[in-house]
């Protein structure tokens, strides 16, 4: 054999235990995906750890069974009195008026708190988030008192409708006729303002004034303030809309300023926001708010859970769409690009979740001291791109279990709707 055949050999043969090495791996990670994995679905479903004190979940958003995901793990947490603060994904305020929801059962404030809540991600501001507060409003109903969930909202002002509002019920505007006070009670009277954030809206022109005319002489309006507390961390998060600011760093500043009203620390909390979010290792050099909490030692790592749900044979609510005026028209949907199982955009290793499934809404736990998934291969947070720039370079060399403890595969799921479609 000629030394040109021979090192053709030993590249096949390389390539060939290289082939049975992956075979067998991919075999032991099917194997532990089904035995550890939980049908969602079930009546006796219950979540299998309760050493943590914040656990996440999140999907790509728009799709009608997440939300069915999201309350099946709500309903296995809260039934032991396992967490006490829901987190949604928005501002202070806007939790707070979810939160006089579930007291209130308001279901013209819900849909009106769906529409705001759509200020984030688009694809919320659905029928099926509707429903599911409504769901969640009789869960709690049926909790005893002192196991009733609270909700916090931590992230940045996207809409400034329910921050003014709050500010109406914490600040007694009616003693004051300057018109920088004045123009902010218009606001909620009117109801017909526009409260856009990303631009120089009419409310974000008066807010600017207000908060301007208060930082001149704070101690004035002091006997007026009936919660200082969060007056003030309403006017910090009013003044961050001013300027440019990171987002992920003003979610972490305003759960650190929370915890001190909250509690954090000694209290266990379910966090509904998306994916990246609650990653708990770095992509590139950006840190989600649970890196951020591991890497500024707020928790330790396995006092942090993150759940991400993944879609199959799926579709998302995609673009809504509005006139010139910004009234709703119509919608669209989409089951290829958008879900994380397309031939052109593909999470790794998400074949292994699909063979390995029970149900439409399978768990599968990822964190055990057996997983074959901390093996520094970055299966379901590297996504294979055909025609564009993956992330692979920013996962490259980690393992799955760096970022994440638990994966949820949502099957045969319809796109969300949007609520303007409700009757």
């Amino acid at each position: 054999m000629s030394i040109k055949e021979n090192i053709i050999m030993n590249k096949i043969l390389i390539i060939l235990i290289s082939l049975v090495i992956l075979q067998s791996c991919q075999k032991t990670k099917t194997e532990y995906l089904k035995e550890n994995r939980f049908d969602l679905t079930a009546s006796n479903f219950d979540f299998p750890q309760k050493d943590f004190r914040i656990i996440g979940f999140g999907a790509y958003h728009g799709s009608a069974k997440t939300e069915q995901a999201e309350y099946s793990l709500l309903k296995s947490l809260t039934k032991n009195g396992d967490i006490e603060y829901y987190l949604p994904e928005t501002d202070y305020s806007t939790g707070y008026f979810f939160e006089k929801y579930l007291k209130t059962g308001d279901t013209l404030l819900l849909k009106d708190l769906i529409v705001e809540y759509g200020n984030v991600a688009e694809q919320e501001e659905t029928i099926e988030v509707y429903k599911k507060w409504k769901e969640i409003k009789r869960l709690n109903d049926s909790l005893p008192k002192e196991n009733k969930l609270a909700i916090v909202g931590i992230d940045n002002i996207n809409s400034y409708k329910y921050s003014t509002k709050h500010l109406l019920e914490i600040f007694n505007f009616q003693n004051y006729t300057e018109k920088p006070f004045q123009r902010i009670v218009n606001i909620v009277e009117m109801d017909t303002t526009d409260f856009a954030v990303h631009y120089k809206s009419y409310s974000k022109v008066a807010l600017y004034n207000f908060v301007k005319e208060y930082e001149k002489n704070p101690k004035k309006y002091e006997k007026d303030i009936n919660d200082k507390y969060v007056f003030n961390h309403i006017i910090n998060n009013l003044k961050l809309t001013f300027k440019d600011s990171n987002r992920e760093q003003t979610i972490f500043e305003n759960y650190k300023y929370l915890d001190s009203l909250y509690n954090f620390k000694n209290k266990q909390q379910f966090v509904r926001f998306g994916f990246f979010h609650i990653e708990k290792e770095r992509e590139n050099n950006n840190p989600s708010f649970f890196t951020r909490l591991i890497e500024n030692n707020f928790y330790e790592r396995n006092e942090v859970i993150s759940i991400i749900g993944y879609l199959t044979e799926s579709r998302v609510l995609w673009d809504i769409i509005r006139d010139e005026k910004g009234s709703y028209k119509s919608y669209t949907t989409e089951g290829g690009y958008g879900i994380g199982d397309y031939e052109k955009e593909y999470f790794r290793g998400i074949e292994n979740l699909k063979s390995s499934k029970n149900s439409d809404i399978t768990l599968f736990r990822l964190n055990k001291s057996n997983t074959p998934y901390n093996d520094g291969i970055p299966d379901l947070m590297e996504i294979i791109m055909i025609d564009k720039e993956s992330n692979g370079i920013g996962v490259k060399g980690k393992s799955t279990t760096d970022f994440l403890d638990y994966a949820i595969l949502i099957s045969n799921s319809k796109a969300s709707i949007p609520i303007q479609e409700m009757k």
